[in-house]
């Protein structure tokens, strides 16, 4: 099978619209807070290990459903902002992978230029 260059940019191109941001790996404290059955409200903290504009990528012990609306506080900042569960990843030895949308984002809310 051949695959013709303008092909691959057209492909490339089609994926980078996909994001809606610039991503970068970055370790910022957070805090996750959310409501659930039988246990009521659950907060757990973590670091992320990507960052844009709209959200994040961190890693969970717990296990949480596709568009679970969470509390996300930066704690650097002291910034929060609802959000929801968009993707989960492949499990890690410490956990889940997440990736988490904030409903309403500030475009400072890491403190990080991206």
């Amino acid at each position: 099978m051949t695959v013709k260059l303008g092909e691959l940019k057209q492909a490339g191109a089609r994926y980078q619209e996909k994001r809606r941001g610039r991503r970068m790996n970055s370790r910022v404290p957070v805090r996750l807070e959310w409501d659930s059955t039988g246990s009521g409200r659950v907060s757990v903290e973590t670091v992320t290990r990507v960052v844009n504009p709209y959200g994040c990528m961190m890693v969970l012990r717990h296990s949480l459903e596709l568009n679970h609306r969470v509390a996300l506080t930066n704690l650097s900042t002291q910034s929060s902002n609802a959000a929801v569960v968009v993707w989960k990843g492949n499990p890690q030895p410490d956990g889940w992978e997440y990736g988490v949308e904030l409903v309403a984002p500030e475009m400072d809310f890491w403190d990080i230029e991206l």
